[in-house]
């Protein structure tokens, strides 16, 4: 991390009960919990947001639109802790070494190909998205309610890898080693793995 966050230790208060809610979720601390030990406050309402977001919305669609947001804006971190999530909350593996392999989308179903091309181009441009990108989800079964999901999705994962990867935070060891590692390669887009396993670079 670029900047000092709160010790585990020495953390109290609002700061103490968000570090506790993380450890809880992962069984460790993460790194990105540091970022947010200034403003639990943040930490706070970007879980409100997430949750109303993901929960709005079919789940393997949402870590689809996530993992195409974090690739595109070269986020290791939520690229590779999503597609934990779509392997193992989703049951999707064949997904997950689809896009680990082809990073374009180009070898998913029809369907999750435009998904994933569309959320693409809202994470690293959204002023080129045009009606003809909006038609093409239409034309393979989203309704515009689903659209605007994709979009959600999509700027929430923005807001969250520009935190992380503005202040320095690298991906956890432990979720690294969720993955072999030929198959990690193709996940590490930007910043490397944390120190403290054989997955890191350091």
């Amino acid at each position: 991390m670029f900047i000092d966050g709160v010790p585990e230790g020495e953390a109290q208060g609002e700061v103490a009960a968000y570090y506790e809610s993380q450890r809880k979720m992962w069984g460790f601390l993460p790194n990105y919990a540091t970022a947010f030990s200034h403003r639990p406050d943040v930490a706070q309402a970007w879980a409100g947001l997430n949750l109303a977001v993901r929960g709005g919305m079919d789940r393997r669609r949402y870590e689809l639109a996530t993992i195409a947001a974090a690739r595109a804006r070269r986020s290791t971190y939520c690229t590779v802790a999503h597609s934990m999530f779509l392997r193992d909350v989703c049951g999707d593996e064949e997904a997950v070494r689809s896009i680990a392999t082809h990073p374009d989308g180009s070898e998913l179903d029809e369907q999750d190909r435009a998904i994933y091309e569309f959320a693409t181009i809202v994470a690293a441009e959204a002023s080129r998205v045009t009606e003809a990108d909006v038609q093409r989800l239409r034309d393979v079964g989203l309704s515009d309610a689903d659209v605007a999901d994709v979009v959600f999705a999509v700027s929430a994962r923005c807001f969250f890898a520009t935190v992380l990867d503005g202040l320095g935070a690298e991906l956890d060891p432990q979720t690294a080693a969720a993955f072999s590692s030929d198959l990690l390669g193709g996940m590490v887009v930007g910043r490397p793995v944390a120190p403290g396993s054989a997955h890191s670079s350091s």
